[in-house]
């Protein structure tokens, strides 16, 4: 890969942006180059505001954009996520409904879309195109900056009364809302529900003990004005932090935020940190229930148990790295301690659905367990889970093991994906949305030097931390779940009772105004939008010609193949097609399956587990899947075969190829 940095002796250069820092009231410029990532990371703050700026430089042409805002809701009425959707109603200078879905087609974007976190709001954009990446980012600084949030858009998008057939008056009133309806959606799924009260649990105190992306119940206490506070709050540039990637130049992207949004803020204090949990003196223990799943294979084994335990502050990049380590040692794979101790023991149907290391929030958590289990064995798994960390403590880890993750993690280093910066934007999002440094988080090979040096200077390192954090740590939460018969019946009649008080509460002029409104809402959602205020792409603005990638075409004894030399950063990237067209019709049903477990039985001399320990020595993973091809020039032909794929490092290639050969002949 070709090195981007910034050079003092080039003016347009480290030279240019110092005089641009200048003249914009940036500061704090730190320019740190990350060897092992071919990037330079370029750290800014702007002055006026106290907006946090990070620009990585690489040789990619997918260039990404993505703004992000530290959101700390104090109940579950969901303000952060309808606020996510409403921002995307249309903006002062954008005002059509939905710009971002109508930009789909006047764009070359390769990524568009907006997350809601427990903590935090993003809105990334990718493109290929520098045109398009300035008329993206007007579109997405208006819309987050100057929303016109709309009430309409806040009943549309949020909640409302409506009657269930908006033009009759007299029919009856409900509940209606897109957000409302999402996430009544997503709590009838079970693994969902879990994971939420298990966050909410874990950590009591604060942001977290509440559903940012709204508890269906508590929807309705949201007002409109709720919500435009929310956003004069939280969506200010001294809330923000920015983030740039690729090939573009970062003085363009500067002026351009500077010009559209942060000149018309000033600096404001937002009250956003989210202070450290209070710490547990004696463990806990709660019950939840959910509704029975009628696709259940055993009625009787729907219970779900996991043992969780608060860990240590994301900011500190390397426990964090660490412990993330630990967590993979300790439950993945078929090697690891846990899943031999809980899955093979055949207790339950799968872990738990939170399981491992989660850093999403501003202090992490390890969580193990097992779903699908009959209610006798929630003890016997509970008591499972605490003799292996005592095991775990007494033995250890082997050493192939420990080798076999940081190999893992040079493949995650070397692997140029297509979507890398949004990877970026995604692993730095909790470490410096709490203040941490986001380019200590990418000096992953930094980390592994420091890391191999501790199991050196003491081979109990592992050991010790697993006694720190799992023995030892009083603050642990166990967290069963059952099915209620009832449930589904409780969660309507809660609802029923809800929309009978808010009902009640309601004047005749209130009455009125909500059919009206509810005829404007019909109204406008069958409008034609005159998207015409939107920027667009010209022909004149893209490449009349796609880069042209040459093949080089051999055959290995009588099968042809196909050579693509790359820059792959010293990866090797293997794929095969092997024709299935001849297999009998009455075998066909079973290709899948056969994908899915051919990679996972053990091969020549080794079982499942050393076959597992060995992909994950010498590979980046190995997987066959179905594969159909349909003939370009004849719609009724169409080939049928299993694709194999793998990586390597090139200097693992004849290991990687030994394994395929086990694999497919013995």
């Amino acid at each position: 890969m070709k090195k981007i940095y910034y050079d003092p002796a080039n003016p347009g250069g480290l030279g240019g942006l110092q005089t641009l820092q200048r003249a914009m009231g940036l500061k704090g410029l730190k320019v740190t180059d990350v060897p092992d990532l071919f990037l330079t990371a370029v750290k800014l703050t702007h002055d006026n505001t106290g907006a946090r700026y990070l620009h990585v430089a690489r040789d990619d042409s997918n260039n990404l954009f993505s703004v992000q805002f530290r959101t700390t809701p104090m109940d579950s009425t969901g303000v952060p996520h309808i606020l996510e959707h409403t921002v995307l109603c249309g903006s002062e200078k954008y005002s059509c409904r939905d710009p971002f879905f109508k930009m789909l087609n006047r764009s070359l974007s390769t990524f568009m879309n907006a997350f809601t976190a427990s903590d935090y709001t993003m809105y990334p954009f990718s493109t290929q195109n520098g045109k398009d990446f300035q008329n993206l980012l007007s579109v997405y600084l208006d819309a987050v900056f100057f929303p016109c949030l709309r009430e309409l858009d806040f009943w549309q998008e949020g909640w409302r009364l409506e009657h269930e057939n908006p033009t009759d008056p007299n029919a009856p009133l409900v509940f209606k809302g897109v957000v409302f309806n999402e996430m009544k959606g997503a709590f009838t799924d079970n693994e969902r529900l879990y994971a939420q009260h298990l966050q909410n649990k874990l950590y009591p105190d604060h942001t977290y003990s509440v559903v940012s992306g709204g508890e269906p119940l508590d929807i309705p206490e949201l007002s409109w004005e709720q919500l435009k506070q929310f956003h004069a709050t939280h969506y200010h540039p001294s809330n923000a932090r920015f983030f740039t990637y690729g090939d573009l130049p970062l003085e363009q992207h500067l002026k351009q935020i500077q010009e559209e949004a942060l000149s018309r803020f000033q600096r404001t204090e937002p009250q956003t940190a989210v202070p450290p949990q209070t710490r547990w003196s004696n463990p806990r223990e709660h019950h939840v229930a959910c509704g029975p799943d009628s696709l259940a294979p055993d009625p009787s084994k729907q219970n779900t148990v996991c043992v969780s335990y608060l860990l240590g502050d994301v900011t500190d990049t390397f426990e964090a790295f660490t412990l993330n380590l630990l967590s993979s040692l300790m439950v993945s794979g078929p090697n690891s301690p846990f899943y031999k101790a809980l899955i093979e023991a055949k207790i339950g149907t799968d872990f738990s659905s939170v399981v491992g290391f989660d850093g999403s929030t501003k202090e992490a958590s390890f969580s193990v367990g097992l779903q699908g289990i009959a209610e006798k064995d929630i003890e016997t798994v509970k008591e499972i889970i605490f003799q292996t960390v005592n095991e775990i403590i007494a033995t250890g880890f082997e050493e192939e093991r420990i080798e076999a993750l940081l190999h893992k993690i040079e493949i995650q280093m070397k692997h140029q994906s297509t979507s890398f910066g949004l990877s970026l934007a995604s692993y730095i999002a909790t470490c410096w949305n709490h203040d941490g440094d986001p380019v200590e988080v990418l000096k992953i090979s930094d980390k592994v030097t420091r890391f191999r040096q501790c199991l050196q200077d003491n081979p109990h390192f592992l050991q010790e931390k697993v006694k720190l954090y799992f023995k030892d740590n009083p603050h642990r939460l166990t967290l069963s779940m059952s099915p209620e018969e009832s449930y589904f019946e409780k969660q309507a009649k809660a609802e029923e009772e809800k929309l009978k008080q808010k009902v009640s509460a309601l004047s005749e002029e209130d009455r009125k105004l909500i059919y009206e409104k509810g005829l404007q809402l019909m109204a406008a959602q069958s409008t034609t939008q005159d998207a015409s205020c939107l920027p667009a792409l010209k022909v004149s603005d893209i490449q009349p010609t796609i880069p042209f990638t040459p093949v080089e075409m051999g055959n290995a004894g009588e099968v042809p193949v196909q050579y693509c030399a790359q820059p792959t950063n010293g990866m090797v990237y293997f794929r095969a097609m092997c024709s299935l067209n001849t297999l009998p019709e009455e075998l066909k049903v079973y290709v899948p399956l056969f994908c899915n477990v051919i990679t996972k039985l053990g091969c020549g001399v080794m079982d499942y587990r050393q076959q597992s320990q060995q992909i994950e020595l010498k590979t980046g993973g190995m997987s066959v899947s179905p594969q159909i091809i349909p003939d370009a020039t004849d719609l009724d032909m169409y080939e049928q075969g299993v694709l194999l794929t793998s990586s390597s490092l090139e200097r693992n290639v004849p290991d990687m190829m030994q394994l395929w050969s086990e694999i497919i002949n013995t």
